[in-house]
């Protein structure tokens, strides 16, 4: 089969497609033939070498890709829920990655069915944001209806998915992003829609909930646009958000950082949302598994309108 890898960290020249032994299914494992996979700034990151703590235990060639979309071929062992034949999506849980192939191993328990009326380019475009922009929203920063929040970086794959979530949970929603996506934003449901170069987002709160996606708002500088009890979410790992959770253990406000988790139940969940016509992917563009440097190229530019998408053939 063919995969996506690289054998060296490094710029996106050391990525390659090559031929690779088809996966072995363990327990709780089915083998998925692969119809599409997406990129996220994790695959960027990783192939830098940037995040080892992430692989220490690995060794090269490493695997690209976390999102996945495609058919199942065979399972480890039966499962009453699934069948081969059966199209499903997902996210691969480990820091092997490997969704970029052909077949990919993948656990059932972090996959379900893909959403009626998707193709496999727009399925595997969700995993790994929306279930990020969930369990932020919702586990960590705990939005009610009436919320007022703040999504920074709102553009992007998780940025567009939680605009559309923080609505869904009856919040009141304001997003930074360029101007040429100001409609977006609008459209996929922001209230206030600010140009992060000409508008002021800390004079639009104060905010119940602020969701720096970007990673570029952290605590300490918005922390007074923030309610006294309020929320400030980050997915990146950097020092600041760290000196942000420590000096906030104590106090009302409440800095944190947000570590998705492949499940079930939440891929059922977007799924049924996306079936209701209440949350839709934002596909920025599709390119082959032969493209696959160009395809992160376009991720690392961090200008991404939405998930960058790899069809696999």
């Amino acid at each position: 089969m063919k995969a996506a890898l690289y054998e060296r960290y490094g710029a996106s020249d050391v990525l390659r497609v090559a031929d690779v032994p088809t996966p072995r299914l363990g327990e709780g494992e089915a083998l998925v033939r692969v119809r599409a996979a997406a990129l996220n700034p994790k695959d960027v990151l990783l192939r830098m070498g940037k995040l080892p703590f992430f692989v220490a235990s690995f060794g090269f060639p490493k695997r690209v890709g976390f999102d996945w979309a495609g058919e199942v071929v065979a399972l480890g062992r039966a499962d009453p829920r699934v069948r081969v034949g059966d199209a499903l999506y997902g996210m691969i849980q480990s820091s092997r990655a490997g969704a970029c192939a052909t077949f990919a191993a993948v656990r059932l328990a972090e996959c379900a069915a893909k959403p009626v009326g998707l193709d496999f380019e727009q399925a595997a475009a969700i995993p790994l944001a929306a279930q990020t922009a969930l369990q932020a929203l919702r586990d960590v920063a705990h939005v009610t209806p009436g919320d007022r929040v703040l999504v920074n970086g709102a553009s992007g794959g998780v940025g567009t998915f939680a605009v559309q979530l923080a609505r869904e949970m009856g919040a009141h929603v304001t997003t930074t992003s360029s101007a040429a996506n100001l409609a977006l934003c609008t459209e996929l449901g922001a209230d206030v829609a600010l140009d992060y170069a000409t508008g002021d987002p800390l004079a639009a709160g104060p905010y119940d909930v602020v969701f720096d996606v970007f990673g570029n708002r952290p605590f300490a500088a918005v922390r007074r646009a923030m309610r006294p009890r309020a929320t400030h979410v980050s997915t990146v790992l950097r020092g600041h958000v760290f000196a942000g959770i420590a000096k906030t253990l104590a106090s009302a406000q409440r800095a944190r950082l947000v570590v998705v988790r492949s499940r079930r139940a939440d891929l059922e969940h977007l799924g049924r949302l996306v079936t209701a016509g209440r949350l839709r992917p934002i596909v920025d563009c599709v390119f082959g598994l032969d493209e696959i440097r160009e395809a992160e190229d376009r991720v690392a530019t961090k200008h991404a309108r939405g998930k960058v998408v790899v069809r696999v053939e």
